[in-house]
């Protein structure tokens, strides 16, 4: 082999590792300038400061956590570490690494029907949230992800066009698990999934935060990979109060979690927020609510003139369009009366102050007992409103539009049949969410107002009205534990015996003002099924009838404040006779 042969191998071989070297650099340096770039996204996206390598080596080796609060998904919040999302397949995605938590984890059952609700509204199909499921190692393969280094509360708005589902189904909502993870706070970002665009009211979810919450259309920009490196998944439903319909008719929930007190300390954060002054207006007077596209009060100035007579109070007329939200909260939360058609805009009845009246109207056929959202608000414990509701009830006092399309109450697109029922019907029918032609019909009519039966409602159902703002917020109490139940029993005869309970006031008792006390006791004989329920105005009694001698007898004993604030029972005190 000659001497060149043998330079030559020695001179590739020198210049395939100088080339080796050198690409391991460029990819190297390309590294560097590709996660340079994504920090620089990542620093455009928020103020706080992340070490882009540090946050793409810990996800590449921990991967994803997850822990969750509730049993069901109905009730499930959860709190995620490193949770992503691709922008490509529009899913969210839990990495598997060395360090991984999923609690619960429910395997397959999470598919059945779904890990959480991403809405405050319970179980709809439509706001479900999962995630798909990949090995860490997969990141080898996909777009470096872009981090969001903010703590997020990741939701979907149910209908941000609405007044009353941008409050109940998610101001509140917001608001209350904001209180329940200390990490969500000020500093937090608000990310919206459901896929609407802003919305007529996105400033009033921007007071929940100091960074502008990000829609699910931004997500793109973004990049093709996000990693959030904490959030919030699901809100709290335990500030809602009513249902729409989407199993059974619309309704007040069947257990309801919220008191007038949890909704007046969220007015009063959102009046601070909207730095609004407080302090009384010097005169009382009385709002209403006018529509302008439908659902329209035919005679609005002779009505306003009869309030203002009746009630010798100013009466204002506001919109929507032609007040901001701010005006209207500031009118709102001193006056003394609320006036309007059933619609959302009623839902601002909660900034009404303490003693302040609520008076809804409802169109022909519309029975105010199937609709009644505001009626709940109103009568929540605490809330301290009064509620009015007047109905057309005189069919020539309305104008329909059958023309219209149906989305408007139009029925041109129903069968003549079926047209003419809707026509000649006296009142809609209880009905599920959404779409019900007749429903649509009666509640986008325009209503000529009967004025003197509008003032004999009022009158009837204001009995008497509390002074304006003077009612102060009220904490519903309830009794203790009653202490140092005992038992003592005699027995007369064969077959008579006396059982004498006594026991101490609750704990509590000495520092509440209650006027009225009693007490409830339960008496069973040892193996039956029944008991013998007595409600008592003091602490000791003696209980003759239906006790035995030489028989064992389970108590339970509670107290009771006002009639219907319950206590606990005490532990179960037996007694042999």
């Amino acid at each position: 082999m000659s001497i060149a042969i043998i330079f030559n191998a020695l001179l590739v071989s020198i210049l395939a590792a100088v080339l080796w070297k050198y690409v391991k650099l460029w990819e190297h340096a390309t590294s560097l300038e590709e996660e340079l770039l994504l920090s620089q996204q990542t620093q455009e996206l928020s103020q706080v400061k992340i070490d882009y390598h540090a946050a793409l080596q810990a996800l590449t080796e921990n991967g994803t956590r997850m822990v969750c609060t509730g049993k069901m998904h109905t009730e499930r919040i959860c709190r995620f570490e490193s949770l992503c999302y691709t922008t490509d397949a529009e899913e969210f995605v839990f990495f598997h690494g060395n360090a991984s938590v999923l609690l619960p984890n429910l395997g397959s059952r999470r598919f059945q029907p779904a890990l959480l609700d991403l809405t405050s509204v319970e179980d709809h199909t439509a706001q479900y949230f999962n995630f798909v499921e990949l090995p860490v190692a997969a990141l080898k393969l996909m777009h470096k992800p872009v981090f969001v280094p903010d703590v997020a509360l990741i939701m979907n708005r149910f209908n941000p066009d609405n007044l009353m589902h941008i409050f109940h189904d998610d101001l509140l909502p917001i608001y209350y698990t904001m209180q329940q993870f200390p990490d969500l706070n000020e500093d937090s970002r608000l990310v919206f999934m459901e896929g609407w665009n802003e919305g007529l009211h996105f400033e009033l979810y921007k007071l929940f935060s100091n960074k502008q919450p990000l829609l699910k259309e931004q997500l793109k920009s973004l990049g093709s990979l996000l990693c959030f490196t904490k959030s919030y998944v699901g809100l709290s439903k335990m500030t809602t109060w009513y249902q729409y319909g989407f199993i059974q008719p619309q309704g007040p929930k069947a257990n309801i979690l919220v008191s007038g007190n949890e909704i007046r300390q969220f007015t009063q954060s959102l009046v601070e927020k909207l730095n609004i002054t407080a302090g009384a207006s010097g005169e009382e007077y009385i709002v209403l609510f006018s529509r302008t596209i439908n659902r329209l009060i035919l005679n609005e100035a002779e009505l306003i003139l009869g309030l203002a007579q009746e009630f010798q109070m100013r009466t204002i007329a506001v919109s929507l369009d032609d007040y901001s939200f701010g005006d209207l909260v500031r009118l709102i939360s001193r006056a003394s009366m609320l006036v309007s058609m059933h619609g959302s805009q009623l839902v601002m009845a909660m900034f009404l102050p303490r003693g302040g009246v609520v008076i809804e109207l409802f169109p022909y056929g519309v029975n105010p007992e199937h609709y009644t959202p505001y009626k709940t608000l109103a009568s929540l414990p605490s809330m301290d409103l009064q509620y009015v509701a007047w109905q057309n009830t005189k069919e020539e006092n309305t104008v329909t539009y059958p023309d219209r399309p149906w989305e408007q109450g139009g029925i041109g697109h129903l069968e003549k049949a079926e047209q003419e029922r809707i026509i000649k019907s006296k009142e809609v029918p209880r009905h599920l969410c959404c779409r019900n032609a007749e429903w649509l019909f009666r509640i986008y009519q325009d209503t000529l107002v009967d004025v003197p039966s509008v003032m004999t409602a009022i009158h009837q159902s204001v009995i008497s009205k509390p002074p304006l703002g003077k009612l102060k917020a009220r904490s519903i109490i309830h009794p203790g534990k009653v202490r140092d139940s005992m038992c003592q029993a005699s027995v007369q005869s064969a077959s008579e015996a006396k059982l004498l309970i006594s026991w101490q006031v609750p704990w509590n008792l000495k520092y509440l003002k209650v006027k009225d006390v009693k007490y409830e006791v339960w008496i069973q004989e040892q193996g039956e099924n029944t008991y013998m329920p007595y409600i008592l105005p003091h602490q000791n009694y003696t209980f003759v009838e239906n006790i035995k001698p030489f028989t064992t007898y389970l108590v339970w004993i509670r107290c009771i404040f006002n009639k219907n604030l319950l206590g606990p029972f005490a532990e179960t005190l037996t007694c042999n006779t």
